[in-house]
């Protein structure tokens, strides 16, 4: 039954985000070259980079029931009644995270195209990012700001809960628990079972 799980605690979880970010480093190396070195770099990893982010956080959830961080900590994502999770419940869990990313890359692309490849590469790092953010259309603060309170909701839900639950699994079903006591919920559940009539 899954409510003698031991559900995935807030710092569990906050470690594995940082196991993924460790996993996925090299790509974050090639993003930030490659947006110091092409001014136009977002718009041609839009596509790859949703490719890989679907990969990564979607198919390795439905696969292994959790993407790499989680797994090396000993957590695994299940529906609500300790069933594993299909394509449905991965992809309602990452869908709110891929429209912030497709909405704010769009105004960051935008707002490159607003200056010429001279202008882009004459900028350090710090005001590249302050004249892009200044170029950006009308929509990119507010939905900055509406993906701050997202992310600050998340953390709010998931440490007020019983079950750990973050607003994302509310919203796929799912829940996340400790993958130890599951096995020992499934052999407490063999052994009280009769022996079977011979």
């Amino acid at each position: 039954m899954i409510a003698d799980f031991q559900y995935g605690g807030f710092w569990r979880r906050f470690g594995a985000m940082w196991l993924d970010v460790v996993c996925l480093s090299p790509l974050v190396i090639l993003t930030l070259w490659g947006n110091s070195t092409f001014r136009l770099f977002q718009a041609y990893y839009f596509i790859p980079g949703l490719v890989i982010s679907a990969l990564y956080s979607i198919y390795l959830v439905k696969r292994f029931g959790g993407t790499p961080g989680k797994l090396i900590l000993g957590l695994r994502i299940t529906k609500m009644d300790s069933s594993p999770v299909g394509y449905r419940e991965a992809i309602l869990r990452e869908l709110p995270n891929y429209l912030f990313h497709i909405v704010l890359s769009v105004g960051l692309v935008a707002s490159a195209l607003h200056l010429t490849d001279a202008e882009y590469l004459a900028l350090g790092w710090k005001d590249r990012s302050i004249r892009l953010k200044d170029l950006t259309p009308g929509f990119y603060g507010p939905v900055q700001i509406a993906q701050t309170v997202w992310i600050w909701s998340e953390f709010f839900v998931l440490l007020t809960n019983e079950k750990k639950r973050a607003i994302h699994d509310f919203i796929a079903g799912t829940v996340v628990i400790v993958k130890d006591s599951n096995q020992s919920v499934q052999r407490t559940a063999a052994a009280a079972q009769p022996p079977p009539l011979t």
